[in-house]
């Protein structure tokens, strides 16, 4: 029986057995340590090359775009569907950007419209808060001069009253002047139709 023992390195630790019985056969033993670094080893390993194979293939794959892509470009009909295309998407770009100026138009006019409304309203209201202003100051000078007619009527009666008054006392005075005139000529009327009285005087 032949029989190798591999050892982990410095260490006196067994990691791997190889030995051969009596009938020839090979039996290895790992060490469950061993086994856990082989696996991590050809997990690696594996992922490292699925990493290429994947990169290749990217690879591979873009060549073949590109060069279908540029087969593709060197054909005169998909120059002319891409002269189509790009045609067709700058007629769309401009139908779109005329919609969208008309529709600003559109709004710009709405929004000078509602001005133009929102000012006349404005304007209508100012011009009856004049109105109303205007009538106010009317009325109120309409009253001042009613008030003012008012007092120079009274003051007007009252000076009359007064003339009156006066002349209601001045003819009173001239009629009693009058009849005290009256009385006095009465009274010399009567002593004058009086019979004289003589006194005779005797001569001695």
């Amino acid at each position: 029986m032949v029989l190798k023992a591999f050892l982990k390195e410095d260490t006196a630790i067994v990691q791997l057995v190889i030995f051969d019985d009596q009938y020839g056969a090979t039996f290895i033993y790992c060490s469950p340590v061993l086994i856990l670094i082989c696996l991590d080893q050809i997990r690696r390993q594996q992922e490292a090359e699925l990493k290429l194979l994947e990169e290749e293939t990217v690879r591979r794959v873009e060549e073949a775009i590109r060069k279908n892509v540029e087969e593709s470009l060197s054909s005169e009909e998909i120059r002319v569907e891409i002269q189509r295309r790009l045609e067709e998407g700058r007629r769309k770009l401009l139908d779109e950007v005329a919609a969208q100026l008309e529709k600003e138009k559109e709004a710009a006019l709405i929004e000078a419209r509602q001005k133009e409304e929102q000012a006349r309203k404005e304007k209508e209201e100012l011009e009856r808060m004049l109105e109303e202003n205007r009538r106010r100051v009317e009325e109120a000078q309409r009253r001042e001069a009613l008030e003012q007619q008012r007092r120079e009527e009274e003051r007007y009666r009252e000076l009359e009253e007064l003339q009156r008054q006066k002349e209601e006392a001045m003819r009173r005075k001239k009629q009693e002047e009058e009849q005290e005139r009256l009385n006095q000529m009465k009274l010399l009327g009567k002593n004058k139709s009086r019979p004289k009285v003589s006194f005779a005087l005797g001569s001695k």
